[in-house]
């Protein structure tokens, strides 16, 4: 199919600090790309450039057929955006909202209320649709703010990080709303850190570090990638040694909380593996809480490629 999201070679820096190193991706027509990488991998530079709200140093994109530079105002006809912070006006209802976004797209009056009305039902929102948005909650704001960026039905849209400071109850209504967008047609770049809500939405996901696409695939070919799987050690009490003595037993660099009480490592498990490493530890002196050997998962796909778990946040390269 043909990709109605492409780039190619992007490179955008920011001082000294490079965000993004030549990065490619392509999101073919109905499907979601799940961008996946800790802060300041540079996931919201990249929205940025394909939204039209930054320009690239190097390299090219297009999405819906448009250039991002040369057909800048094409493409916003096209796309649909919901970013990181909500973007609607507290001191409006939410109905006032998706009708302000309404008239200024375009719509008349009365089609701008249909619609409005429309997606208050569709985001459950309309018995909140008259009050002022300050007295939404968190999850309802952030259903409001995706509401407002398919006021005109966009066939491409942009979320960047929709769920982040939702309450497992809302992350789970939000992935709902997100797949009945896609399948009513519309195509998805979707950037998170959540591992679970990659595995969960994309059809495809692009692991991106330090501003470079270091892997691409479904979440089935990524997981294949580590060739085995996670363990766990809980240790009673801090102790150096343990990383020496897990050594033998591994397939990887040993990763130490900052703690110094969990340790994690990639492992190819065999039968009796977490006897032996338990007998060991515990020839080292090193007494443990627990030892636990997972199958690999999206994290471990992160782990094994970047050396350092999803988790561990990184300074944001641009706001």
């Amino acid at each position: 199919m043909d990709a109605m999201i492409e780039a190619h070679g992007l490179r955008k820096r920011f001082g000294d600090t490079i965000a993004l190193d030549g990065l490619d991706l392509a999101v073919p027509a109905g499907a979601i790309l799940g961008v996946l990488g800790p802060n300041g991998a540079g996931k919201t530079t990249a929205v940025r450039i394909l939204t039209t709200l930054a320009l690239p140093d190097a390299g090219r994109a297009r999405v819906a057929g448009h250039d991002v530079v040369q057909d800048a105002d094409a493409v916003r006809r096209a796309i649909g955006v919901t970013a990181q912070n909500a973007t609607v006006d507290e001191v409006l209802s939410g109905r006032q909202n998706l009708v302000m976004i309404g008239r200024l797209s375009g719509l008349r009056r009365r089609e701008a209320r249909a619609r409005a009305n429309e997606l208050l039902a569709q985001f459950e929102l309309a018995d909140a649709g008259d009050r002022m948005i300050r007295e939404y909650s968190g999850g309802m704001r952030r259903r409001l703010d995706l509401a407002a960026s398919l006021v005109t039905r966009p066939r491409v849209l942009f979320l960047d990080e929709p769920t982040t400071g939702l309450d497992p109850t809302s992350r789970v209504r939000m992935w709902g709303v997100i797949r009945e967008l896609v399948g009513d047609g519309a195509t998805l770049l979707l950037t998170t850190q959540y591992l679970d809500e990659a595995d969960e939405l994309a059809d495809r996901i692009l692991v991106i570090d330090q501003g470079r696409a270091i892997s691409e695939g479904t979440a089935a070919q990524l997981k294949s990638q580590t060739g085995g799987a996670r363990l766990e050690v809980t240790l009673t009490g801090p102790d150096g040694a343990a990383a020496l003595a897990l050594g033998p037993y591994v397939s990887g660099g040993v990763h130490t909380s900052h703690d110094g009480l969990r340790l994690r490592a990639p492992v190819r498990n065999e039968p009796g593996l977490a006897t032996r490493i338990v007998r060991a530890l515990d020839d080292a002196g090193i007494t443990v809480d627990d030892v636990q050997i997972h199958p690999p998962s999206l994290d471990d796909v992160f782990f094994a490629l970047t050396g350092h778990p999803a988790e561990d946040d990184e300074e944001a390269l641009a706001a």
